[in-house]
């Protein structure tokens, strides 16, 4: 399936997949994989994309059920790109921890020059996520820990609108990001050639 298609965006997290369809319907040309832990959330977006074309299907978008830590083989060195989007839970506290499965899964599933961006939000309503609240320093101090799994920092700020609206995200909405909340966007390059 991939032959077809000259590029890869593999979007960790995906939740309720709108992001997914949204980037396949804008990019004809390039598989688009969902991924996320909770088959549930994302079976409405699977079944449209799984439609007839001329119905609304999408042939370039395709859902795999799995965590971060535990990659499809299949999925090894296919992304150009990889988004991670408001993340709860493991994945989130993996990213922000630095955790070795979480960022081998990362490195593991994308090719080398690959982007990889991070939309986050910790505030200190969420304390229950063990986490402290999340500003630009905090981002800034996982750089050495990601360059050493071979992802390079190239960019931390803060989320625009612009940002916010191409997530697509039900989950962002939700959250109030960008409005009720800060939120983050990180840039990372994958090393390698």
């Amino acid at each position: 399936m991939t032959a077809r298609y000259s590029t890869t965006r593999i979007d960790l997290g995906t939740g309720d997949g709108r992001f997914v369809l949204a980037a396949a319907a804008a990019e004809p040309d390039r598989l688009v994989i969902g991924v996320d832990a909770d088959a549930t959330s994302m079976a409405e977006a699977s079944r449209r994309a799984a439609g007839r074309p001329k119905r609304g299907g999408l042939p370039n978008a395709l859902f795999v059920v799995a965590t971060a830590e535990a990659l499809p083989r299949e999925l090894d060195g296919l992304a150009d790109a990889l988004t991670v989007q408001f993340p709860w839970g493991s994945l989130l506290r993996g990213l922000l921890r630095a955790n070795s499965a979480v960022l081998g899964g990362l490195v593991r599933v994308t090719r080398p020059g690959a982007e990889v961006t991070l939309l986050l939000s910790v505030t200190e309503r969420d304390h229950a996520m063990g986490l402290p609240p999340l500003d630009a320093q905090g981002i800034a101090a996982l750089a050495p820990a990601y360059a050493a799994h071979g992802l390079e920092m190239v960019d931390v700020r803060p989320a625009g609108p612009d940002d916010l609206a191409r997530t697509h995200l039900t989950w962002a909405r939700r959250i109030g990001a960008g409005r009720l909340r800060p939120a983050w966007l990180a840039r990372f390059r994958r090393a390698g050639r």
